[in-house]
């Protein structure tokens, strides 16, 4: 509230002629105006960090869903395993990203690769943020973290799941952040001088921070461990190893979707915020409400492509390539849902539809195996989403969110020429770059110091069963030989042929016997 301001001087000639009364008078209003204002500014600011507590609690829960879907998509036998590794995720996240993370990402003043700040939240908060920002960051952090795990899924030892999520949102993901979301990264929008093509990385809500560092890090794990044992014939061709719950990626995915109402909107970090000479209906709350509607354009587009996509090339309705579909227009909206029109939310998730099925028809011809198509989802999407921010973003909604750059450029397909384009394919590379020569030689040392995958034994008979103590509950696939219980819950099959009743019919003369009284 700065620009609330009141001078007894100019206000004393006012009033009487009494020059002493004047003076009195006007101290008087003055206290009473600067008390006021202080009010007003201590609400502004409540609010605003009411609201970002919301959105960390809404990207926080989204860790609930991706424990449903990572749990629906796996076999039975390693429901806990998945299940557990989602825990530590977040729980070895919130340390590794309270020592280290935000100050690597956030350590403000700071050059432009790294922070050097804030460790431990040492001297924090500060006027530029407070603990709702931290917060906030580290629901971010072990998402990131969350999506790599997927791609690893039923194969990986629970100490390789440790080591990579504490290194993950402690160094990795916090120095990509700080590039492009810090006021001092080299490629952010936020700096003062010296933009990237004049514009910086436009990565509202990090399809490319979030989505691509974890995919691309689930590549090279997924990659560096093999395929899972089963997943190719001896031929080369697919095998699947089908989730065994449906009704739990169901599930998950509505959580990821209330939860990307915190993750997109919620990344303006603030909602009291007016727009221009205030006292109009339009300013930031109508900016973030055009956020969540873009980001449910995008989904929405996306899952329909996938349905009708997926039944035109292999014949039936698939809800499992609904729910993928829906996050992947998620994932692409994320970078640019603030700065385009709805219209072009439904054209970038019907692209990222296709970026999907091509990318999983790549993995599958490589013979990559990846359980929750994490790599091609979010990594293939995230990388689309940078993209298409560069091709249609909009300089109204530009200069709204990134203001004091009225020049800044904007989308190549809404005349804003070509430099965003060409800052966001920077961020592509150099983010491809980056996580592969951090990650990679991660999980490729793991994996020669036999940390990384299970045995084949181990993996056969499941991980719940030999790491965990015992399976999450009584179930069994038939398809699947390796497990032999006494308790098993068989599935059954629907019978195609005519069903003839097994009914026994007593003879026709035959009479029931009586009883002696």
């Amino acid at each position: 509230m700065s620009s609330l301001s009141c001078s007894a001087s100019d206000l004393a000639p006012l009033f009487s002629s009494n020059t002493a009364n004047a003076t009195a008078m006007a101290n008087y209003l003055c206290a009473r105006f600067d008390t006021i204002a202080n009010k007003l500014s201590d609400a502004t600011y409540a609010i605003d960090n009411t609201y970002l507590l919301f959105s960390a609690y809404l990207v926080f829960a989204m860790q609930l869903g991706f424990a449903m879907l990572c749990a629906g998509s796996v076999r039975a036998k390693n429901t806990m395993n998945i299940m557990l590794t989602n825990v530590l995720d977040a729980a070895a996240g919130g340390l590794s990203y309270y020592l280290f993370g935000f100050a690597f990402a956030f350590g403000s003043p700071s050059n432009g690769f790294i922070g050097r700040h804030f460790f431990g939240l040492t001297d924090y908060p500060k006027p530029s943020g407070d603990y709702s920002f931290f917060l906030y960051q580290w629901a971010f952090a072990i998402a990131a973290a969350g999506i790599t795990s997927g791609s690893i899924a039923e194969r990986t030892q629970f100490v390789a799941y440790l080591i990579y999520s504490s290194f993950l949102t402690g160094f990795v993901y916090p120095i990509v952040s700080h590039w492009f979301w810090s006021s001092d990264g080299w490629a952010s929008p936020n700096r003062i001088d010296n933009l990237l093509f004049g514009s910086g990385v436009i990565d509202f809500a990090g399809s490319g921070v979030v989505h691509m560092v974890g995919g691309i890090a689930g590549l090279w794990g997924a990659f560096i461990e093999g395929p899972r044992v089963g997943r190719f014939d001896q031929s080369g061709r697919s095998v699947a190893l089908r989730g065994h719950s449906a009704s739990l990626v169901v599930l998950g995915s509505f959580l990821l979707w209330f939860g990307w109402y915190g993750f997109n909107p919620g990344s303006f970090l603030t909602i009291a915020k007016g727009y221009g000479d205030g006292g109009s209906y339009y300013g930031q709350w109508s900016a973030i409400g055009r956020t969540a509607v873009t980001t449910t354009l995008a989904g929405c587009t996306s899952a329909l492509t996938t349905l009708f996509s997926k039944r035109l090339l292999e014949g039936h309705w698939n809800v499992l390539d609904v729910c993928n579909g829906l996050l992947a227009g998620f994932a692409a909206i994320t970078s640019g849902c603030s700065v385009v029109e709805p219209w072009a939310a439904i054209i970038c998730g019907f692209v990222a539809s296709w970026v999907l099925i091509g990318c999983n028809k790549l993995a599958e011809k490589l013979k990559y195996d990846d359980p929750l198509e994490a790599a091609q989802l979010h990594g293939g999407c995230g990388a689309w989403g940078v993209l298409f921010t560069g091709l249609f973003a909009t300089t109204s909604y530009v200069n709204e969110v990134y203001p004091g750059q009225p020049d800044r450029p904007y989308g190549l397909f809404m005349g804003g020429g070509g430099k965003l384009l060409a800052a966001q394919i920077v961020q592509i590379l150099v983010v491809l770059g980056w996580v592969t020569t951090t990650m990679g030689p991660l999980f490729y040392l793991l994996n020669k110091m036999k940390l990384l995958r299970v045995s084949r034994d181990d993996e056969m008979a499941g991980m719940d069963l030999t790491r965990h103590g015992g399976f999450a509950y009584a179930y069994h696939d038939e398809d699947d030989q390796s497990i032999k219980h006494a308790y098993m819950m068989g599935k059954i099959e629907p019978n195609m042929g005519k069903i003839k009743p097994n009914i026994a019919t007593p003879p026709a003369n035959h009479s029931l016997p009586s009883e002696d009284v």
